[in-house]
């Protein structure tokens, strides 16, 4: 039932939308493994819902036919019809299920259509045909198409060349949760976790529904990670791999890209990318960091006013990626409960506070009273002469002014030193040097809790706390 969804609001009148449309539509959503792309559309549909079917993983053309003619005689399809032989058939048998619904609109969910296109099994002609000459005609008819393997969504769907050449009527691509709702979620299963808690176990899961219902009320967050992931029978131990196997053809590549990536945080140019991991520069790379992008595990940034060749930044975005490469990859570590508090634990907090604020940009936004304001976000760094500077989100504003946003994780009121003074300073300084003369430059700080108030503090001119990102 809708009630049921958490948060997804815009993704929720989207499919509303297409739910009171007037003529045929067919839909692709997409997304990362687990992030909840069937039960969205099985909760919001679930009235209108007539089929709906899944491809099995890793089996041949037989049984996908044949769960596909199970799931028509559950969903209503007398047995009297014969069993299909191939897929041309198996759509024909879904014509005459769809025919005998009453229902004003009918929605059709073919989850993991990946797995069904099985080599040689003619399956995409039978569905193209199955669209194209019948179900695009009709007025009733909904068709929504769910599948995590990315590569084969993008080539086979997405930028179809053939018979599904621009057919799709929307696209929907379900991103993790905000840190909104997963505090939603969470409260919903019972949790009573402090934002920061919520903060931290977001940073180690990231926002991904199937996770964060793993999760168990009667411990603490620090116990459930400890749980799922450092003890040798926990349910995400062996998460990372399964989930590029899922997603991406020669998930080796891919798994090379996101490794050198995890290991410098602001990111590497396509240049160096193939300098860490030795792949070749073509076509292939660029499909490995399409698609990476699509699914949101990388985002691409531009350097603010670089005068750089190879200005665009590849950064390595998914905090689940990210924890992996942190403390599981090398089984340095094996407890998360006594990892609390340690230097390795605020190093790598401190890192990933800093990918919080850049997912919720638009909380930043709101709280700085600019989210009417059009903007353009960057990344700077200085590399020359003298102290080097960097700042991990550039705000450029249409109204003449910038953000420089620092971002620093702490468990109470930040302090600002004179060492970081000076150290801000030295930023502000190279910034401004390069920066277009007309535009005014704010420093603003993003902490967990704010900034203790000292003799050094004035140098700020806004802040955002966590609280703020929860928006």
């Amino acid at each position: 039932m809708k009630q049921n969804i958490i948060g997804r609001e815009k993704e929720k009148a989207l499919l509303e939308r297409i739910l009171q449309s007037k003529k045929a539509e067919f839909i692709a959503v997409c997304g990362r493994r687990r992030v909840g792309k069937t039960f969205l559309v099985k909760e919001f549909f679930e009235d209108e819902l007539i089929f709906q079917t899944a491809g099995l993983a890793n089996d041949k053309m037989p049984k996908q036919i044949k769960s596909f003619y199970e799931d028509l005689v559950e969903c209503g399809l007398p047995r009297q019809h014969q069993a299909p032989k191939d897929w041309i058939d198996a759509f024909t048998l879904l014509r005459e299920l769809i025919k005998q619904s009453t229902l004003p609109r009918k929605v059709i969910l073919l989850d993991e259509l990946p797995w069904m296109d099985t080599p040689r099994s003619g399956f995409m002609s039978a569905f193209e045909h199955f669209w194209n000459s019948w179900a695009s005609g009709r007025h009733d008819i909904v068709v929504v198409v769910c599948g995590s393997a990315t590569s084969w969504m993008m080539d086979k769907l997405i930028n179809n060349h053939g018979g599904l050449h621009n057919r799709l009527t929307y696209r929907l691509f379900l991103e993790p949760f905000t840190l909104r709702e997963t505090e939603q979620f969470l409260l919903s299963r019972g949790f009573k976790l402090s934002r920061y808690d919520i903060a931290v176990g977001y940073m180690a899961l990231g926002g991904i529904p199937y996770y964060l219902d793993m999760l168990d009320a009667s411990m603490s967050l620090a116990q459930n990670i400890n749980e799922l992931m450092f003890r040798p029978n926990g349910l995400l131990l062996h998460e990372f791999s399964n989930l590029y196997a899922a997603l991406f053809k020669n998930s080796d590549d891919y798994i090379k890209v996101v490794e050198a990536l995890s290991k410098k945080k602001s990111g590497l140019s396509r240049t160096e990318i193939i300098e860490s991991t030795s792949l070749h520069s073509g076509s292939g790379l660029t499909t490995i960091l399409k698609n990476l992008e699509w699914c949101g595990f990388i985002r691409t940034y531009k350097n603010y006013r670089s005068s750089r060749k190879d200005n665009t930044i590849y950064q390595l975005i998914d905090f689940f990626t990210l924890f992996h490469f942190n403390f599981l990859a090398d089984k340095k570590y094996n407890n998360w409960n006594a990892m609390q508090g340690t230097p390795a634990f605020y190093t790598w907090a401190g890192l990933t506070f800093e990918l919080l604020t850049l997912y919720h940009v638009d909380q930043v936004k709101n709280k700085l009273s600019i989210k009417g304001i059009n903007t353009v976000e960057y990344a700077w760094r200085y590399t020359g002469g003298g102290q080097g500077a960097q700042i991990d989100l550039v705000i450029d504003r249409g109204d003449n002014t910038i953000n420089l946003c620092e971002m620093k994780f702490s468990v109470g009121y930040y302090t600002i030193d004179k060492g970081y003074e000076m150290n801000l300073r030295n930023k502000l300084a190279r910034f401004m040097s390069i920066a277009e003369k007309h535009k005014s430059i704010q420093l603003t700080l993003i902490t967990t809790y704010g900034v203790e108030h000292n003799s050094h503090s004035g140098i700020i001119n806004n802040e955002v706390v966590l609280d703020d990102l929860f928006a």
